[in-house]
């Protein structure tokens, strides 16, 4: 067994640096593809939703 070489611990801050911002551009994509999808069924349902339960209005 060999002990650590000098390189190790910049090479491990590196890949965990890459790897975070890997993950969140994948995340960040997944977010943005999901929100674009549903887009159309929020806006219909929100559209609907106030007209529905608008209260009346009094005439004072």
């Amino acid at each position: 067994m060999s002990g650590p070489h000098e390189g190790d611990k910049s090479a491990g801050f590196s890949g965990l640096i890459l790897g975070s911002i890997a993950i969140f551009v994948i995340v960040f994509a997944i977010v943005r593809l999901t929100n674009a999808k549903y887009a159309g069924e929020h806006g219909a349902a929100h559209e609907a939703a106030p007209a529905a339960s608008a209260p009346a209005a009094t005439a004072h």
